[in-house]
């Protein structure tokens, strides 16, 4: 099973990320959330298995601009249907390495999952 690298072209974290993999020569199909979309059954299994806290990127701009509204009472359905409608609001890069899901880009945690130095 190839692994594949979720995230979108533009952002540093993926560019670095992209970059690691690269050095260390371990081959991925990257899915580009803005240009693909992301279908609800992969983000719904994010969901239940990291937390939508983990899994709806908070910090970014797409979040920060929306009405206070928007940013109030959220839960695991309603986080589901923000990412969806905007998927640059999901954490990026998430990696599904076919053995676990490692979201966010730490080069010692690739290093380690992927057991290379």
């Amino acid at each position: 099973m190839a692994m594949t690298l979720y995230g979108i072209t533009q952002c540093d974290t993926v560019k670095r990320a992209r970059a690691w993999l690269g050095a260390h020569d371990i081959a991925y199909v990257f899915h580009d959330y803005r240009k693909a979309g992301i279908d609800r059954a992969t983000l719904e299994a994010w969901v239940a298995a990291e937390g939508w806290e983990r899994i709806l990127n908070r910090a970014g701009t797409t979040f920060r601009k929306l009405p206070e509204a928007s940013r109030e009472g959220i839960d695991a359905p309603r986080a589901i249907e923000l990412m969806l409608a905007q998927p640059s609001m999901i954490r990026r890069p998430i990696l599904e390495t076919g053995r676990e899901r490692l979201v966010g880009f730490r080069p010692e945690t690739y290093a380690a999952a992927l057991e290379t130095a």
